[in-house]
């Protein structure tokens, strides 16, 4: 009998093979890399039964072989639904399309048949295996694989890799590093070092290096950053300018690159190995940063990146070094491997993604997929509830109501708490039986939990609250053991559950699930208000899971801090006392005590004196130690000046202390008109399309940029922002310019109009003082 092992999946497709289809696992092991191969899986679809005389004689009519099977299953419509299993990969594209075309409803037909695989048998990331073993050269192949489930944790092997190359992508040097290596290939005669060169003489050599290295420490991820966009998609290219086939993969397989046409996302295609880039893997783990170059974050993290951001520049070193000092490109080109290898393992983002997949099933290197990891999820319970998954909406369905914001009270305040509620819209799912299946089988029972818009859901028959329940249990454990990557992992998953189900991209979307859960939501906030407002406080604002509550008398944070604990309590207690009473719920909804300002602002909306939403600043007190925190204000925003950011930190620092902020208003305002603060003047904004699809608008940005690619045609200096990218540049009396090509005078009078002035005025009104009125004095001096 074989052994069952354990592994971990790292990547994974299926292809028709002489008349039948071949699943390919390549998994991670303790005893090395594994390759897994299952022959004759059958792909398959479900169609309605009541439709098989038509749809047997389609597709006779059409020569396509099938097998129709009534395993008692139902549509959401409770319509019986057949399943047909086709002998190829080929045959079940075709007929669904047939169908389709012919006006059949076809359920489930877009699920690849190396991914239904995994889903039927709750894999996830991690799983038990045997097989018949055939050795090949640096791995092991199992054929008649038998897989399931399984909770492993594997030891990745990984490499860092970053290219270095000309403007036109013309390959200079590759750097490699890991626990083991630390090495540069570079093109070029032989010449003293202190960095481990191996050098080649030109780029097909250098290409056919990267394979032996690859192959000789045989790495189940390669990380960097770009990697995919940029270092594999100039591999590439370059590999075909030469006719080469880049044969980086497990077994010697070839890597290929395909582009999304409407989107430009890039997707790489490694068999047996992972790559994983650093940029879009920090943004799956809801990293945020101004920028996400390299130096930004490494900076950011590390404390320590590259000599300087200017990206023009920088590659005319690299240029010239490659002519002049090689050894000092080796230098460079591995650095930029360390700062990648150390973000990772400061963030654990391996440990996240791992966690991810455990968790949902998606890919190591999949990026977003909060549809694709519920539906991964969910169908298996589904389907062995004797349903099918529906077919998307129809025009991407109607849209659901969002998260409730208050319309706030503005004000100069003492003594304000923030309370608000753990994973509030898990918490509603989870109390009020929030769930797909659960919303079919409830329109039909007369002890259904009454939903919104129309929605009813069953009391006995769910799968998404438990799902949620055994979520927060594992939070609640990682938690406890400051397990981050695995808290981050659940706590995205958890919420983003709500999204999922209120998207009409998912298939699971019903305007009455989501409904259900934001105007719950509602009704909770409003209800809670009321409570605490009972108790003689006042609600001055709330948005979404929180409230925030102005407390009647004088505080300190140890009092402060209890009455938020005692009115956490209290809520939590009536929301347990009124839903078994009403409803006969057991609530899990759970208000906690966040945080206490000893002062706090919530401005008015520019120009009117409504009250603002989302916008909000304090100076949070937290075990004696004040804190400056702002929300959607200029100092977290990025398309505001340095200049705007350090005057609203210390204009809000002196008036939270009761001090006049008057002459350092007056002392900033002459800083700027005598041109000492020009550094904190530049603006630094992204294009989100190339430059050629800006036409009905030219933001200041754009001609900025087009103002800057001018000036390197003319210089003779690649483009830089034609296709996206990051523009720094400056307002001056001639409009916008960049910051390396400024020719014209700085307007001055526009950084204290629409950098200073709004700043200002969002808190000098409620500290009774007009920035018009100090800025008059101040300019009629100049």
């Amino acid at each position: 009998m074989n052994q069952i092992e354990q592994g971990f999946i790292l990547s994974r497709h299926s292809r028709d093979v002489q008349g039948h289809t071949e699943i390919c696992y390549w998994l991670c092991t303790e005893q090395g890399p594994v390759r897994l191969l299952l022959a004759g899986e059958r792909p398959l679809f479900m169609v309605p039964v009541a439709e098989r005389e038509r749809v047997t004689g389609l597709l006779t009519a059409a020569g396509i072989d099938s097998q129709w099977a009534e395993p008692g299953l139902q549509s959401f419509e409770h319509q019986p639904v057949a399943v047909l299993y086709f002998p190829t990969l080929a045959a079940h594209r075709a007929a669904a399309q047939w169908l389709r075309r012919e006006g059949v409803t076809v359920y489930e037909d877009d699920f690849r048949l190396h991914e239904r695989f995994l889903i039927s048998r709750f894999i996830r990331g991690s799983l038990a295996f045997t097989g018949q073993e055939q050795r090949r050269d640096g791995y092991r192949q199992l054929v008649g694989a038998r897989l399931k489930a399984a909770d492993w944790r594997p030891r990745f092997r990984v490499l860092s890799l970053d290219i270095e190359c000309s403007a036109r992508g013309e390959l200079y040097s590759i750097g490699l590093y890991g626990e083991q290596l630390a090495r540069v290939l570079m093109i070029g005669e032989p010449e003293p070092a202190d960095t481990d060169i191996r050098w080649l003489a030109d780029e097909p050599a250098l290409l056919r290096a990267l394979e032996q290295e690859i192959s000789a420490h045989d790495p189940d991820i390669l990380i960097g950053w770009n990697l995919v966009g940029f270092d594999f998609r100039t591999l590439l290219a370059r590999a075909a300018c030469h006719h080469l086939k880049l044969r980086l993969g497990r077994g010697g397989e070839v890597a290929h690159l395909r582009e999304q046409s409407l989107t430009g996302q890039v997707f790489l295609t490694l068999p047996g190995r992972v790559a994983i880039d650093g940029i879009e893997a920090l943004k799956t783990a809801c990293y945020q940063f101004d920028s996400f170059s390299l130096e930004s974050v490494a900076q950011q993290l590390l404390g320590r990146g590259k000599q300087t951001e200017d990206v023009a520049n920088r590659l005319a070193a690299i240029s010239r070094d490659f002519r002049h000092n090689k050894p000092k490109l080796a230098a460079y080109n591995l650095e930029d491997c360390r700062l990648v290898w150390d973000i990772f393992e400061q963030t654990r983002l391996l440990d996240f993604l791992r966690l991810r997949s455990q968790l949902t099933g998606l890919e190591l290197d999949r990026v977003g997929g909060s549809v694709a990891a519920f539906t991964q999820v969910y169908l298996p319970h589904l389907h062995r509830a004797g349903f099918v998954a529906p077919n998307l909406p129809a025009g991407g369905g109607l849209a659901s109501p969002g998260g409730y914001v208050m319309d706030s009270r503005p004000g100069l305040y003492r003594h304000v708490l923030v309370l608000d509620f753990k994973s509030l819209y898990p918490s509603i799912i989870r109390t009020f039986r929030i769930d797909p299946l659960g919303l079919v089988l409830g329109l039909e029972e007369e002890d259904a939990i009454p939903g919104f818009r129309g929605g009813r859901f069953s009391r006995h028959h769910h799968f998404l609250p438990a799902i949620i329940e055994r979520l927060w249990r594992e939070r609640d454990q990682a938690k406890r053991e400051r397990d981050g990557p695995r808290s981050q992992a659940i706590k995205i998953l958890m919420n983003s559950f709500y999204g999922v189900l209120g998207s009409g991209g998912c298939r699971f979307f019903d305007t009455r699930l989501a409904s259900s859960i934001t105007l719950r939501g509602h009704e909770i906030m409003q209800q809670s208000a009321r409570w605490i407002e009972g108790e003689g406080h006042e609600v001055i604002y709330g948005d979404t899971d929180s409230v925030f509550v102005l407390l009647e008398g004088d505080h300190d944070e140890a009092s402060a801090s209890r009455e938020g604990r005692r009115l956490a309590a209290l809520v939590s207690g009536r929301w347990r006392e009124k839903l078994a009473a009403q409803l006969q719920l057991e609530s899990f909804l759970e208000l906690q005590f966040e945080s206490y300002f000893a002062r706090f602002l919530m401005p008015t909306i520019r120009g009117r004196e409504q009250g603002s939403k989302k916008r909000y600043a304090g100076l949070q007190l937290k075990n004696g130690v004040g804190e400056l925190v702002f929300k959607g204000m200029e100092t977290v925003r990025s398309d505001w000046t340095p200049l705007a950011r350090q005057f609203q930190t210390e204009l809000y620092r002196l008036v939270f202390a009761d001090r006049d902020p008057s002459d350092f208003i007056r002392q900033t305002l002459a800083q700027t008109l005598a041109g000492e603060r020009d550094a904190d003047l530049v603006y630094r904004k992204r294009l989100r399309r190339p430059l050629a699809q800006y036409v009905k608008s030219q933001p200041p940005q754009v001609r900025a940029a087009r103002l800057a690619d001018e000036h390197n045609v003319r210089r003779g200096l690649p483009l830089r922002y034609q296709h996206k990218g990051v523009i720094r540049y400056l307002i001056t009396v001639n409009g916008p310019e960049p910051e390396e090509y400024r020719l014209s005078a700085i307007d001055y009078q526009h950084y204290i109009d629409r950098q200073l002035k709004p700043v200002a005025d969002a808190i000098l009104p409620f500290a009774g003082l007009s920035f018009d009125a100090l800025s008059g004095q101040q300019l009629g001096l100049f």
